[in-house]
């Protein structure tokens, strides 16, 4: 088990290496000159001219490339051009809220798709069957800022229930962020949430139709207990792995949720550095985008390995 780990950490190191030199060559070298893009092309030579030397973009692609990782792993990610300050200190103040918007969004769509996809599984062709194939092609179809939208007009306009956009910090308390928060994730996890219900019924109905399932059965294993012990444990192993491909799909969602909601995080970040064409801040969060959504997916990984019990004795 040990040996896999550490091959799985050396293939995520190559890969990463591989994103960041993506990252590099589509952002720094085939667009031609960064600082006329960042500053526009009625910009006068001289102030070009000294963007580059700031920036350090009159030194070879290579020797930035390096520098570039150098800092990275330093802690260092350079400066943004528009706001004038550290990118690693707008991204710690930014990942306070995209981090959590994600976790709780993760939380809900886990939440709501496991039980519903092993009862629709469970009472298949049945009512509760049918509504939950009606709740999943709903949200497949439904874009998750479209449903910010409705709910910002039914719970926040009419109702008041949650704030319609904004958020207080962690400094106003647990329950206001948590409020702030709640509706994003919602928003985040619905299309998520049908699309891991559908997985979860196929892979249950897979499992249910197993030889080990209905010799249970035959023995004299009640229904839920078979459900408990020998169905859910065994579906869950297709449902794991689509849960860690979901992720990019949680970052990726949510630039556009927080600019619905108006939400301090990482998305807007990028959402406004893409605007402001400040290719510094741009380099650096698709990268932690990258990275992250690579970590998750080797730790799902692991734990794909560790709930098969045959790709472990394969290690």
């Amino acid at each position: 088990m040990l040996r896999l780990v550490l091959s799985r950490l050396a293939s995520l190191a190559v890969i990463l290496l591989f994103v960041s030199l993506a990252i590099f060559l589509i952002l720094e070298v085939l667009p031609g000159d960064p600082a006329a893009i960042m500053l526009g092309t009625a910009a006068r030579e001289d102030t070009l001219a000294a963007l580059r030397q700031e920036l350090g973009l009159d030194q070879p692609a290579l020797f930035r490339y390096v520098a570039w990782i150098g800092g990275l792993l330093h802690g260092d990610l350079g400066q943004s051009i528009t706001y004038k300050m550290p990118v690693s200190t707008l991204v710690a103040e930014r990942m306070g809220v995209t981090l959590p918007l994600s976790l709780l969004a993760i939380l809900i769509s886990t939440a709501l798709a496991l039980p519903l996809g092993v009862a629709a599984a469970a009472r298949r062709d049945g009512p509760v069957d049918r509504a939950v194939l009606v709740f999943s092609q709903m949200g497949v179809a439904v874009p998750n800022f479209w449903i910010g939208l409705l709910f910002i007009l039914f719970f926040s306009t009419r109702l008041g229930w949650f704030p319609a956009g904004g958020f207080p910090g962690w400094d106003a308390g647990l329950w206001p962020a948590f409020q702030a928060l709640l509706l994003p994730a919602v928003a985040l996890a619905f299309p998520q949430a049908a699309v891991l219900t559908r997985v979860t019924r196929s892979a249950t109905l897979e499992v249910i139709g197993a030889d080990f399932v209905r010799t249970a059965r035959a023995k004299g294993v009640d229904r839920r207990a078979t459900l408990r012990r020998h169905v859910v444990p065994n579906a869950l192993i297709p449902v794991t792995t689509i849960l860690g491909l979901q992720l990019s799909f949680f970052f990726g969602g949510a630039i556009l949720v927080e600019n619905v909601f108006n939400l301090p995080g990482l998305g807007r970040l990028a959402y406004q550095a893409l605007n402001q064409r400040d290719l510094v801040v741009i380099k650096d969060i698709v990268l932690i985008f990258s990275g992250l959504v690579i970590v998750v997916n080797f730790l799902v990984d692991i734990g794909y390995t560790i709930l098969d019990p045959r790709l472990r004795r394969q290690g």
